[in-house]
């Protein structure tokens, strides 16, 4: 997976490094949008998303073929959601509420084929390989796959360590506003409770050698020193410019 492997490149660098989530709206042109913003990935909110695995397919299969990672949030960590979502050919994923490394060997066994893993491939997601040999499957999906877990929990919290040091994990990231709720801070992810917890996040990436995925203010994150960043939603990074392009606009006076 070229795109995967570009990916792991330019987070391991430590350079900026942007995307988006996308929850609300997909479309496979918004692919090219973002190439040409030059972002360097995109994520599909299978989550929280009303998207059909046609249309998540065929997102997919455009960044394949434009070498540009599309990275897929599925709704669990459940093995049998992890192999479907690889089936349908993102070049990584974003968990959803890890909590212990005994998640991340459920996602492990969805990832990688036996004798490693219990995965049985097939779909659009075949397509990565050029043969269906065990070696293929290692060398071009297994070994470049993105796998990002969230914290979003204070049991996530109490197991950072065993998360971030686990062989899949890519890089650590967080679900602000989930964890913002389980800290007892409801939306406030400005909170020390929460800005605690980014810490301890942090900390437990560095010291297994990862980066951290963090989403927000990217201007804002990028002066804290975060690279890896998740700058928005698109339909919400939209209506932020064109509120503030009506606002210079009637705010403005008329000179004629």
């Amino acid at each position: 997976m070229k795109a995967a492997s570009v990916l792991q490149e330019k987070i391991k660098a430590g350079g900026p490094t942007t995307g988006i989530l996308v929850t609300n709206h997909l479309w496979p042109e918004l692919v090219e949008v973002a190439l040409e913003a030059a972002l360097d990935y995109l994520i599909i909110d299978a989550e929280h998303g009303a998207f059909s695995p046609e249309l998540i397919a065929d997102v997919c299969a455009l960044g394949r073929l434009l070498d540009f990672p599309i990275l897929l949030r599925p709704v669990s960590h459940e093995l049998t959601t992890v192999r479907r979502a690889l089936d349908i050919g993102p070049c990584g994923m974003l968990l959803p509420g890890i909590e212990t490394a005994a998640m991340l060997d459920q996602v492990r066994d969805g990832v990688y084929l036996p004798p490693r893993g219990l995965r049985r491939p097939g779909g659009p997601g075949n397509r990565w390989v050029k043969d269906y040999s065990y070696d293929s499957w290692k060398g071009s999906v297994e070994d470049d796959l993105i796998v990002l877990p969230q914290i979003e929990t204070r049991r996530g919290l109490d197991h950072l360590e065993e998360i971030a040091n686990h062989e899949i994990t890519t890089a650590m990231a967080i679900g602000p506003y989930d964890l913002s709720v389980d800290l007892g801070v409801c939306g406030q992810t400005s909170a020390p409770a929460v800005q605690e917890a980014v810490g301890r996040i942090r900390a437990a990436a560095r010291s297994a050698g990862k980066q951290m995925w963090m989403i927000g203010n990217g201007p804002e994150l990028r002066r804290q020193g975060f690279t890896f960043l998740c700058i928005g939603e698109p339909t919400w990074l939209l209506q932020a410019t064109l509120r503030r392009l009506v606002q210079e606009i009637k705010g403005g006076e008329s000179n004629v």
